[in-house]
């Protein structure tokens, strides 16, 4: 029986760029950063929590030939390979947070739903990341 989920990968274009925004700007931890030949497993989590790291991956060898890395690469581009979801406590004042960091790929301010307040942005890769304050 699975009990846990460990590890969710996110392409990204630039593990530097990636490490910098989700840990300076969203601020996320940096959990591992090794390197083994040319290859670096990068891994960061929400602050305190040891349950699921987030791999930032280049698409590339030696998962990818260059023919399928560089369609991966137009679809991170294009948002299309799916995001993340994060929750907070005060989605607001996450907002005016994260726009002092100097994020500014919102693509959606905080929003009022049945569930809760969520917003929405992208990384500098284009994926989307949406943030819900439940209730």
């Amino acid at each position: 029986m699975i009990s846990r989920l460990s590890v969710a990968s996110l392409y990204v274009l630039d593990k530097d760029e990636a490490l910098d925004f989700y840990v300076g700007k969203l601020g996320l931890e940096k959990s591992n950063d090794v390197r083994q030949g040319d290859y670096r497993w990068l891994t960061v989590r929400v602050p305190g929590s040891r349950e699921t790291e987030i791999s930032l991956e280049l698409p590339g060898p030696p998962l990818h030939d260059e023919a399928t890395a560089e369609r991966l690469r137009e679809l991170v581009t294009k948002g299309a390979l799916g995001g993340l979801v994060f929750v907070t406590e005060d989605a607001r004042a996450l907002y005016d947070s994260l726009r002092e960091r100097g994020v500014t790929e919102f693509t959606q301010k905080p929003t009022e739903h049945f569930y809760g307040t969520d917003m929405a942005l992208r990384d500098p890769f284009g994926n989307p990341i949406r943030i819900l304050q439940q209730g």
